[in-house]
């Protein structure tokens, strides 16, 4: 059998940054086509050219998919094991007719998920082109009414963007807290912050859904740095909600940061526009945040200072703190060290790429 014109599909990967399972390569006159809205890892296409050329590298092949290859990446830590899927153009009318119907259902799906992405204000900033390579990385998924979409307390897996129906967040007793429609996304807390789920989202009625992967959610991020901007402003004014629901912080108060996280106690002193200290006893030694006005004006943290440190407590969520408004006359003069969005922002990048 000629090898030359291939498939080759994606059987397992671990931590591979740019494919997934059941992603697939094609090779037909020497030429390889990855999966659409992907780089080309050079690593995976060496590795593809050398199985359709060379005769030892075409025996570990299987046609009929048995025997799977392993591919160690030498670029990144990532692993990911391919496997034979079938010669290319090799197949009766009736499979060709098939695949057809496949690719014109494909492109329907990709015309729909363009259609509904071009309203969405968060996208607006992409042109054609970068919005229909996002199209292509999105999955359709349907859902019959009141079924269980996310669970709070599980780890999210997903962005999720509402293309028909209506959803319903679910509080613990049960009730129905708010309901979302078309153009509508959720998901998308968890994969920013890592944590898991906190809120049950159920279906209405009939629900389709358009998803995008935790890793190409990822991959779309470090693209296109200006969806940065506003995911991870949705995340700051989550987190800012959620501590105004709280309450407010006084002089003299003290509690536990698995209870309060850093974000979320930052976030409640700078909306109050408070003046005062945080001192943090962590397992791993002491720190204190200064503050006039709400904006940060001082921190310190083992040996570290300014910036550097406060990015460093904002990934602390356990120990104990205590807040006093005192501040002397030469504390009040102490510049500010950064716009307080902007330091959030950043150090919620820096967490999110020691969790990769």
């Amino acid at each position: 059998m000629d090898y030359r014109n291939a498939i080759f599909i994606v059987t397992e990967e671990r931590n591979c940054p740019i494919y997934n399972v059941g992603e697939e390569f094609k090779v037909e006159q020497m030429a390889l086509t990855v999966p659409e809205g992907k780089a080309a890892c050079l690593m995976m296409v060496r590795e593809l050219m050398r199985a359709v050329t060379e005769k030892k590298s075409m025996e570990r092949f299987s046609p009929f998919g048995q025997q799977r290859v392993k591919f160690e990446c030498g670029g990144c830590t990532g692993l990911i094991r391919f496997e034979f899927k079938k010669e290319k153009d090799f197949a009766t009318l009736q499979m060709k007719l098939l695949a057809v119907a496949e690719q014109r259902a494909r492109m329907r799906h990709l015309d729909r998920f363009y259609d509904v992405l071009r309203t969405l204000d968060i996208f607006e900033p992409l042109d054609e082109d970068s919005l229909r390579d996002l199209s292509a990385q999105l999955r359709l998924k349907e859902y019959g009414a009141n079924k269980v979409l996310l669970k709070k307390g599980e780890p999210g897996t997903s962005l999720y963007i509402i293309l028909e129906g209506r959803v319903a967040v679910i509080g613990n007793e049960g009730q129905t807290l708010s309901e979302m429609g078309v153009g509508d996304i959720f998901g998308e807390m968890s994969l920013l912050s890592g944590e898991p789920v906190t809120t049950t989202i159920h279906s209405k009625e009939k629900t389709r859904l358009a998803t995008l992967s935790s890793k190409d959610f990822k991959h779309i991020l470090n693209r296109y740095p200006v969806l940065q901007v506003f995911f991870y402003r949705m995340l700051v004014e989550r987190a800012q909600a959620n501590t105004m629901r709280a309450g407010t912080i006084s002089s003299g108060m003290t509690g536990r940061l698995s209870e309060i996280n850093s974000v979320e106690l930052f976030q409640l002193i700078n909306s109050s526009q408070k003046s005062g200290k945080v001192q943090l006893v962590l397992d791993d030694g002491t720190a204190e945040a200064v503050f006039h006005e709400g904006e940060l004006i001082d921190t310190r943290y083992k040996n570290l200072d300014g910036k550097e440190a406060f990015f460093a407590l904002l990934a602390k969520n356990n120990g104990t703190f205590t807040y006093t408004s005192s501040l002397s006359d030469e504390e009040k003069k102490l510049p500010v060290i950064g716009g307080f969005m902007g330091l959030i922002m950043e150090g919620m990048r820096r967490m999110d790429e020691l969790n990769d």
